[in-house]
């Protein structure tokens, strides 16, 4: 799950390829040699690609004959870069992709498929990787990414407020947790919220959605399926929170400082990601310290399903060195390098056997985590996602505030994605022509 860029940049490249203009830069070869050594470039985004650097001289010991070049790039100008670079035939031979990204490179055809690759593996095995994050790269039944490190929503609770309305354990279904926050709500003053869920978040109604087995969109990712009876119950699980006073209806900027707010007992529980452990670690005070701990996402019936994110490790179609690059794949996705990444990133590894490792098995926070993972669901594999991701929030929080009817609103999510994949349908219907 890549952060969200601008949401016309993909729509602009698009535009630009059709209308035959083709900018092409000099960002260098995809790979080149230096005497007897293979030179391998890999991209990395944000504080994964500052840490990369320190994982590459066991790599290049054991492989004597390779180099490898870490470029670390701002997640903010990460999108643009690559299909910069692909435009002008300069890809690098690895990049970390956000796992919503994947498709959209699939469809460009800049990617390799690594199923013969990983089928040959001894590192790689494919039942050691939790199974919705490795689906995040399997698109049209061909795998284009290995998973480097994972990411999934569960929820940030204070166990002391929730002991004192009768639970010594986070409820596991939608009508418990309903009857714990109204147990919570009759406790608080007006002005305080068992749940915080801002109204500019997607991942909430998504999750939810996926509760209930919503495909998000219809056949093949062509049309939204947003007026189907399953995403409308979610949709109306999701606005009941509001309705009944037990999520309150801000967005993240009217939260001034959520550690506060949380300390304060003016909100009791949120959902976020594995990021918010080494956060809540560090700016809680040493009382709230005590008091709080991670659960899984409640279901319909019973423990509940989140999102696949994270990213992963794409090679190149481009490279011409793809079996060097996989041995470098291969390097980065052993269970003690991956834990080994952890100790530096706090990003949660994606295989099983790095998790038994006591630097995660004795973290407490990171245990619902491993849990949750186990029921993860990767979101539609279409490249128009994140626009689609926010687009369902822009929506959902105009039903909120009640300017529009759930009818109203899900006809008109159904309308407006319908017209982002408008380009999807044809360039699908094309590929089906004889």
């Amino acid at each position: 799950m890549a952060p969200r860029l601008s949401q016309h940049m993909t729509s602009q490249f698009w535009s630009r390829v059709g209308s035959g203009f083709l900018l092409v830069t000099s960002l260098g070869c995809s790979s080149a040699s230096a005497g007897n050594k293979t030179t391998l470039r890999i991209w990395a985004m944000g504080r994964e690609g500052e840490v990369l650097s320190q994982l590459m001289p066991d790599f290049e010991k054991a492989h004597p004959d390779i180099h490898v070049e870490v470029q670390q790039i701002p997640w903010t100008a990460a999108h643009e870069k690559l299909l910069t670079a692909y435009v002008g035939e300069s890809t690098p031979d690895i990049a970390m992709l956000g796992n919503t990204w994947v498709p959209e490179f699939v469809a460009l055809n800049a990617l390799a498929p690594l199923d013969s690759f990983a089928s040959h593996s001894s590192v790689i095995r494919r039942d050691d990787f939790f199974d919705g994050i490795w689906k995040t790269n399997v698109v049209n039944g061909k795998t284009y990414g290995i998973p480097w490190y994972v990411d999934t929503r569960l929820i940030f609770y204070r166990t002391d407020l929730l002991a004192k309305v009768g639970y010594k354990e986070f409820p596991k279904t939608w009508s418990d947790w309903v009857a714990a926050m109204k147990k919570m709500k009759i406790r608080m003053a007006p002005t305080q919220y068992p749940l915080l869920m801002p109204t500019n978040e997607w991942p909430q109604p998504v999750i939810f959605a996926l509760n209930v087995g919503s495909p998000i969109l219809r056949d093949g990712g062509r049309y939204g399926a947003f007026e189907q009876p399953q995403f409308r119950r979610a949709f109306d699980f999701y606005l009941s929170l509001y309705r009944q006073g037990l999520a309150s209806p801000v967005s993240s900027s009217q939260v001034s400082n959520l550690f506060q707010e949380f300390e304060r007992g003016n909100i009791a529980m949120f959902i976020s990601g594995p990021w918010f452990i080494g956060e809540m670690k560090n700016r809680l005070d040493s009382v709230t310290q005590k008091n709080w701990m991670t659960a899984p996402i409640p279901g319909p019936n019973g423990p509940g399903v989140s999102l696949a994110g994270g990213s992963s490790l794409s090679l190149f179609a481009a490279s011409k060195h793809q079996r060097e690059a996989w041995l470098l794949m291969e390097y980065l996705s052993q269970s003690s390098v991956q834990v080994e990444f952890y100790r530096l990133t706090g990003d949660l590894p994606p295989r099983k056997s790095a998790w038994a490792d006591t630097t995660l098995a004795n973290n407490r926070y990171a245990r619902a985590f491993r849990d949750q993972l186990e029921r993860v669901l990767p979101t539609p594999q279409v490249p128009e996602w994140e626009e689609i991701a926010t687009t369902i929030y822009e929506h959902g929080e105009q039903a909120i505030r009640r300017a529009k009817t759930v009818d109203q609103t899900l006809a008109s999510l159904d309308q407006d994605v319908n017209a982002m994949l408008e380009k999807r349908r044809y360039l699908l219907s094309q590929s089906t022509r004889p």
